[in-house]
């Protein structure tokens, strides 16, 4: 059994450089602290089935994909969900909204249904090809939302014109570490 390579660390969580998917291999594209003010809030990693450099090439890209959250406070769900539907509502024009809008709902509610979300909670926001599945602690939450628009919505909160952490989004694109 070979030993995981560690691509990087960010604030004490480690990303491997690479994950076995539904026997598809993804690459982590970057790494990066998502910080509220002077609290560092969450460290949060992207991979993709080959390195992307451009939001552009990453929302357009086809394949598996992961997003990785660990939450490095505690958090209530609402926090959670409130910063999640804010950043897709900002990095969405109202036809793609009104067009999301249900699933983003029942992915919201989703996210409420937990209560809690303490320090150290390991989230994936998975993208299978056909649809997003939510897992916290490597279990599954909710169901399957269809749609890779859906998904690339739930992108651009981090990568997208208003991203939520500028230095957050040159770091997912590889630039910066």
């Amino acid at each position: 059994m070979s030993l995981p390579l560690w691509a990087t660390e960010v604030a004490g969580v480690k990303f491997e450089d690479k994950l076995a998917e539904g026997g598809n291999e993804l690459v982590l594209n970057g790494a990066g602290l998502r910080k509220k003010l002077v609290f560092k809030v969450y460290a949060m990693g992207l991979y993709l089935p080959a390195r992307a450099s451009t939001p552009a090439d990453i929302l357009g890209g086809k394949g598996p994909r992961k997003i990785q959250i660990v939450t490095l406070r505690d958090l209530t769900a609402d926090q959670l969900a409130e910063a999640l539907e804010k950043g897709v509502e900002e990095n969405s024009s109202a036809l793609e909204l009104a067009k999301i809008r249900d699933r983003l709902n029942e992915f919201r509610s989703t996210l409420i249904a937990m209560q809690k979300v303490p320090e150290k909670s390991a989230i994936r926001i998975d993208w299978t090809g056909n649809e997003t599945r939510l897992f916290v602690n490597g279990v599954q939450q909710g169901k399957d939302i269809a749609g890779a628009d859906f998904y690339q919505a739930l992108l651009r909160i981090w990568i997208g014109d208003k991203p939520a952490q500028e230095d957050l989004k040159e770091a997912l694109l590889g630039k910066a570490h």
